[in-house]
């Protein structure tokens, strides 16, 4: 709003000192980081003191987990400060009629109310399943697959190829053609195919590695923000031409716009964390959870860093792990030898070290010294060939 607003007073010949800054991605990206900090900061106080009087608190399942019990009443939800705080940044900063604002802006809506319809059936409804696990599957399907459509028909997210981004290869390129079994015209249509069934894949994977994660005061905000910063950190260098030819990387006109996104982002993350961190005044709920865990799928795809992932969001990536290996071993142990065994003591991982008797904050100041190293080393390899 303040973009369009500056620009349309320069276009009636208006020219005051500081009106050329909201061109500038750098200053941007750094008003949208504070803004949405101060949002939270100060809305995320009344938003908890409304939360509290209407009892709106965290029901605790008893795990045996050491200081669980004295979280019960916590008010959850809380991921509303996020979206908001979000929300408002981003319409006063960024490029209201670019693509790639829209599209994220969209994820934000729609992950944030499928985690507020789970919240509000746990909270209100008294049922601590939630949503059934099925049909938010089906919510983040049809997510994945609108944002694929759309990268598909729109010339504006340079989707005439089908080219991301890896290390260790020159010029860090992969094309999801060379997947494709078949040539022609065939071989167009299959590469497509593969390449929508990827950014569901990634939407899908991301969402729910973020929810698993949200289990520890300040683990899933923190960590995010880290990623976050490391994604809006390549959309910079990618939506700027001279960057990317320095680095040797694919060139993304408009990316920038990701980059502003992102830092409103990690900005909003970082204000809720002041509420967040040991012992948490708020949590952040599915609301919160699944909205960062798609916000971080979405804007990789947009950037063509969707395959980096992996390394990037490791810590999201071996919590999920955690659990798929916990599960399908315990089934399988069960149906050989007629009792389940576990691999871990409890999974998802943040609670097997919990359950060795390590406190709290020392793993999650762990797992974000981790997640910093992990973005680091992401970067880094931009430069490796």
């Amino acid at each position: 709003m303040l973009y369009h607003l500056f620009e349309y007073l320069q276009g009636k010949g208006l020219d005051f000192p500081g009106i050329g800054l909201m061109h500038y991605l750098s200053f941007r990206a750094m008003l949208a980081a504070v803004i949405s900090i101060l949002i939270a900061f100060f809305a995320g106080r009344k938003i908890i003191s409304l939360l509290q009087k209407k009892q709106i608190g965290e029901t605790i399942r008893d795990l045996g987990l050491e200081g669980q019990m004295q979280k019960k009443g916590t008010p959850t939800m809380g991921g509303v400060i996020i979206i908001l705080s979000l929300l408002g940044s981003v319409l006063l900063v960024c490029r209201l009629d670019s693509i790639y604002t829209l599209l994220l802006v969209f994820t934000t809506l729609w992950c944030g109310g499928i985690g507020f319809a789970d919240d509000y059936i746990k909270v209100f409804r008294h049922n601590k399943e939630g949503m059934s696990e099925k049909g938010k599957l089906i919510l983040q399907f049809i997510l994945g697959l609108a944002i694929a459509l759309t990268i598909c028909i729109s010339p504006e997210i340079h989707s005439d190829n089908l080219i991301t981004t890896i290390p260790f290869v020159k010029a860090h390129e992969f094309d999801y053609s060379w997947l494709s079994p078949f040539r022609g015209q065939l071989g167009v249509y299959c590469s497509w195919g593969l390449y929508v069934v990827m950014i569901i894949i990634v939407v899908l994977a991301c969402s729910n590695g973020t929810n698993l994660t949200d289990g520890m005061d300040g683990l899933a905000s923190g960590t995010s923000a880290i990623v976050g910063i490391a994604i809006g950190i390549m959309a910079y260098l990618s939506g700027d031409a001279l960057d990317a030819s320095y680095l040797n990387i694919m060139h993304i006109p408009g990316a920038g716009e990701v980059a502003i996104f992102m830092a409103a982002f990690a900005g909003a993350l970082v204000g809720f964390l002041w509420y967040n961190t040991y012992p948490a005044q708020v949590f952040m709920g599915d609301t919160g959870s699944l909205t960062i865990g798609g916000i971080i799928g979405v804007s990789a795809i947009l950037v063509r860093k969707e395959l980096l992932l992996p390394l990037l969001c490791g810590v999201f990536f071996v919590e999920s792990l955690s659990v798929l290996i916990q599960r399908y071993w315990f089934k399988y142990t069960r149906k050989r030898y007629g009792e389940g065994r576990r691999v871990f003591l409890m999974a998802p991982l943040h609670h097997h070290y919990q359950k060795k008797g390590i406190p709290e904050p020392r793993i999650v100041t762990r797992f974000w010294i981790i997640s910093i190293l992990l973005a680091v080393g992401t970067l880094a390899l931009l430069k490796i060939r």
